[in-house]
């Protein structure tokens, strides 16, 4: 199996961060000031280094240092997230900067992750923060210029010499055959067979236009949404429920006493969502996979920096059972296929390969292993 490791490019300031969540914010803000919500709970998690690094930082090091990581543990290549509205980006640079570097020894390729931004996290409105539209034919050409730079580069990921190109969502994209046709047009004008568009399959509504060359499952959200036998789905939303219930009692005891003091109240809730992973695990292991579906996996999962109480901790989580659920997947699926790991860098969301000083590289040594039948 080739294993892909989705890439976050954040962790620098940018004007519209600054604007939404106050000067200087970046994904860090938020691991930083993470708390422990239950007993064993292990927050803040710390790179392993100690760097908390800047991605905007133009001689490349961190990138530099990330594949090289990446290349001795077994990583295929990352997939960079692409934040890209009609003309509008947000988070570009660190994707250029790779760009910039052909000195860096890594593969990659582009997930458009074509979601509206709304205003989401630490218990505020959604509202929209950035609206994901898709134009029409001339701002798909300027869409695919973009793309082609990269597209050029040898480094980026091909199948069967085409450019591979991920959309999270192509349910959204009602025009997506158009687009489609139009891009495997342009591709071929600039001297490749067309694109491998690979669309996810992700805790929305399945988009079956079978529009796709191929697909690949979104996780810990495909099977949380779609996949869990019916007790676990009843388990989960009864506990939720009851943990829910009880903040809310203490959410009004609080409003009688009429402290003013929001933060003592925030820290004494408990974590609504908990999920053994082994449910997740499960869930993708006893799926059947066709020739052009790439299954996806979690390491670990705790995105309580960006939420906190209301966030969800996928619990009993451990680096054997990674490796033990990759050695199975690599006998499950097709000879070269793609496995997609989330996330090689989610620290706000506790999902990563990337080491941290309380596992080390515990996670990259069981890609390793994996990797060398070691299961």
């Amino acid at each position: 199996m080739r294993v892909l490791a989705l890439y976050l490019p954040q962790y620098h300031a940018f004007k519209e961060n600054n604007e939404w969540w106050g000067e200087g914010y970046t994904e860090w803000s938020a691991v930083k000031r993470a708390k422990p919500l239950f007993t064993g709970h292990i927050e803040p998690r710390e790179p392993f280094d100690g760097v908390y690094y800047d991605l905007s930082d133009q001689t490349g090091e961190r990138l530099k240092i990330q594949a090289e990581q990446a290349k001795k543990y077994g990583i295929y290549g990352f997939v960079f997230y692409q934040y890209y509205f009609t003309g509008h980006k947000l988070m570009e640079r660190p994707m250029e900067i790779l760009l910039d570097h052909p000195e860096i020894d890594l593969k990659y390729c582009i997930s458009w992750a074509n979601e509206t931004w709304r205003r989401a996290w630490y218990d505020y409105n959604e509202e929209i923060l950035m609206e994901q539209t898709y134009g029409d034919e001339e701002e798909w050409k300027e869409h695919f210029e973009y793309l082609l730079r990269f597209f050029k580069d040898e480094r980026y990921i091909k199948q069967d010499g085409r450019p591979v190109l991920c959309i999270y969502r192509t349910g959204d994209i009602e025009a997506l055959a158009g687009m489609k046709e139009r891009f495997d047009e342009w591709a071929r004008e600039a001297g490749f067979p067309g694109i491998y568009l690979i669309g996810g399959r992700t805790a929305h509504a399945a988009d079956n236009r079978d529009l796709c060359d191929a697909y690949y499952y979104f996780e810990p959200g495909y099977s949380l949404k779609h996949d869990l036998k019916p007790f676990q789905t009843m388990q989960y939303n009864v506990m939720t429920g009851l943990r829910s219930a009880a903040n809310s009692l203490k959410r009004l005891i609080v409003r009688e006493k009429d402290t003013g003091d929001k933060s003592s109240m925030r820290s004494d809730m408990m974590l609504e969502r908990r999920i053994p992973i082994d449910w997740i695990y499960g869930s993708i292991l006893g799926r059947d996979y066709a020739d052009n579906e790439y299954p996806g996996i979690i390491a670990r999962w705790d995105n309580t920096p960006r939420r906190g109480y209301k966030g969800l901790v996928y619990t009993g989580a451990s680096a054997e059972k990674f490796k033990d659920a990759l050695c199975k997947l690599d006998k499950k699926i097709g000879t070269d296929a793609y496995v997609f790991v989330n996330a090689w860098n989610e620290w706000g969301e506790g999902a990563m390969l990337e080491p941290d000083k309380e596992e080390g590289y515990a996670y990259l040594e069981a890609v390793e292993a994996s990797l060398r039948n070691k299961g």
